[in-house]
């Protein structure tokens, strides 16, 4: 009898455990049986292909009456992307911060003008990792309230908040995993970044600014974080993620790649658009990379043996090695995402592959496609 209720303690438990399996938590990197049993207890849903590029790509109010600022509440989630955290709160995308990958390429593209391609391949990059393929949900970021006291970092961070092949080291705002947060507005690196703007931006966030503090970060990262880490995606991402803020928060009317401090502070620490606020004149994407990168040519690597122990990285490509990206390509599939989902089949393996078509298409046919989960989906349904 003792035996009985045991087994059927242990039962009641693994179903409460599988049921409460959230559905934008990521499965990549559960074990087997862990993922099999967190698939049983979601609801599938078909992946949406992205939308098009915009038919009206020029600017426009975008903090107008129907997204209108809202602070966070509690239970709403936010991350270390200063723009997605704008875009939820905007109500660009869902207040909640937990999006469609179809919802989040819309809002960017909508919301700040983001070109088309650089939408589809941050997102699917993301949303392959960090996001559940099976309900086709993403968190952009962790519980949070951002209207009191910060709390203190979750031990288990959700989303993009997850450390490793997308959120990365050396951020202008948030600091380096190793120190505990990753992705809360951190004063101390805003305060810094607040004195690069007035020195070198005349107190405008510009491509400028952009060179100086990127190569600035990096110095901090290498002198203060033993582990490190600027090779493959994240070193790619750092550079992108510089210039974007220069091209998506410049208010559209001025066109000038000059985004004022006090705009700059708005969005990086209370994701509010200011008022009145134009989204960008024209669709951006990595213009502005080369300048930045340019400024300080730094190459790809990490500290091997503790802090400033930095070394290159020789099979980590760069944008003069790996002009058209297939290096990088090949790279996040055979290295990011294949490992994170041994053995996938049914509308796991269905849904990997339409999620890996459409990150795939982003390359514009210049890459070899690389099929790790198989060609071949019509038995999976």
């Amino acid at each position: 009898m003792a035996r009985f209720a045991s087994f059927v303690v242990l039962a009641i438990s693994l179903v409460s455990s599988t049921i409460a399996f959230p559905a934008s938590r990521s499965l990549a990197g559960l074990s087997i049986e862990e993922r099999d049993a967190a698939v049983a207890s979601l609801r599938p849903a078909y992946p949406r292909p992205p939308p098009p590029p915009l038919a009206d790509d020029g600017t426009k109010l975008v903090n107008d009456a129907a997204h209108r600022w809202r602070p966070a509440g509690r239970g709403d989630k936010r991350g270390p992307c200063p723009g997605l955290n704008t875009l939820s709160s905007h109500n660009w995308m869902p207040r909640n911060g937990v999006v469609t990958p179809y919802q989040m390429v819309d809002a960017t593209q909508e919301g700040f003008n983001m070109e088309s391609t650089l939408a589809r391949r941050f997102t699917y990059s993301s949303h392959l990792i960090d996001g559940n393929v099976i309900t086709d949900l993403m968190s952009i970021g962790a519980k949070t309230d951002l209207t009191g006291p910060a709390p203190p970092p979750p031990a288990n961070p959700g989303g993009l908040n997850l450390h490793g092949f997308i959120e990365g080291d050396a951020s202008f705002t948030r600091g380096d995993a190793f120190h505990g947060d990753n992705w809360q507005f951190n004063q101390t690196l805003f305060d810094e970044f607040a004195e690069y703007i007035n020195k070198y931006g005349a107190g405008n966030y510009n491509y400028t600014v952009a060179g100086e503090f990127r190569y600035q970060r990096i110095q901090e990262s290498i002198a203060t974080n033993p582990q490190f880490n600027f090779r493959r995606l994240r070193f790619f991402a750092a550079y992108i993620e510089t210039i974007v803020g220069v091209n998506l928060f410049t208010d559209g009317r001025r066109d000038d790649g000059q985004v004022p401090l006090e705009d700059t502070r708005s969005f990086f620490q209370d994701a509010r658009m200011p008022d009145g606020f134009h989204r960008a004149a024209k669709p951006y994407g990595l213009e502005g990379t080369d300048v930045v990168f340019a400024a300080h040519p730094f190459t790809p690597g990490s500290n091997v043996n503790g802090i400033n122990s930095y070394e290159t990285d020789t099979t980590s490509p760069d944008f003069g090695t790996d002009p058209d990206g297939c290096i990088q390509y090949a790279q996040f599939i055979n290295e990011a995402v294949a490992p994170l989902y041994p053995n996938a089949t049914g509308i796991l393996r269905r849904n990997l592959n339409l999620n890996l078509q459409y990150y795939f298409d982003t390359f514009g046919g210049k890459c070899e496609q690389i099929f790790p989960f198989g060609k071949d989906d019509e038995d999976d349904n």
